[in-house]
């Protein structure tokens, strides 16, 4: 019975701890990879604060853009957390919470819910899966190095291309690959947009 207790706190704690992350509320996706992986939830809700303090400190320093959905600092948010979180908790599994994130995403997409001021879509998912496994092998590849040391090495991994960002005009708006500019209002309901996922420098 003891166990069972400490199972179920460890899930409810590390599902408040999502929201700092995706600013939705949790989904069941998210819920149900707590409840399968209680011990990882219970690692993951402890190190994403630290991540997060990290990811404050860059988006307030303005050496990324200021897009926190579509742009480097999205890039680095997903990129940094799971470079970082790799030390405490394998791979596979983060993998897992990083998939049922974006099923969330998806699910909140249809109910009119928006993550960092803009409703997610089809390639905005696919953005942060993609960074999240430049995050895996950043993490795995500097285990050893100091929390502000794998910042600036995934600074300098974003700033060299090889994260992804989605693509803008000079005015700020999501355009195609052909760049031409995406107007949001002609696609409300619509999880498939015409955006296009480039390098991040680029």
């Amino acid at each position: 019975m003891l166990k069972l207790k400490l199972f179920l706190y460890t899930c409810v704690m590390v599902c408040l701890a999502i929201p700092a992350v995706s600013q939705h509320e949790i989904s069941k996706y998210e819920y149900r990879w707590a409840f399968c992986h209680p011990f990882a939830a219970k690692k993951v809700q402890k190190h994403l604060i630290e991540a997060m303090d990290v990811y404050q400190t860059v988006k307030h320093s303005k050496v990324l853009d200021d897009f926190e959905s579509g742009g480097t600092l999205d890039a680095f948010r997903h990129t940094f957390t799971m470079a970082y979180l790799s030390r405490f908790v394998a791979v596979s599994k983060l993998r897992g919470l990083g998939k049922a994130h974006e099923r969330g995403n998806e699910y909140y997409f249809y109910k009119n819910h928006q993550e960092f001021g803009e409703r997610a879509d089809s390639l905005a998912c696919v953005m942060d899966l993609r960074n999240n496994e430049v995050g895996f092998d950043i993490g795995q590849k500097n285990k050893n190095v100091s929390k502000e040391d794998l910042k600036n090495i995934v600074i300098e991994q974003i700033k060299a291309g090889n994260a992804w960002k989605l693509k803008r005009n000079d005015q700020k708006m999501y355009v195609s690959c052909q760049n031409e500019p995406i107007l949001m209002e002609h696609y409300k309901g619509k999880w498939f947009l015409p955006k296009c996922l480039i390098k991040s420098n680029e």
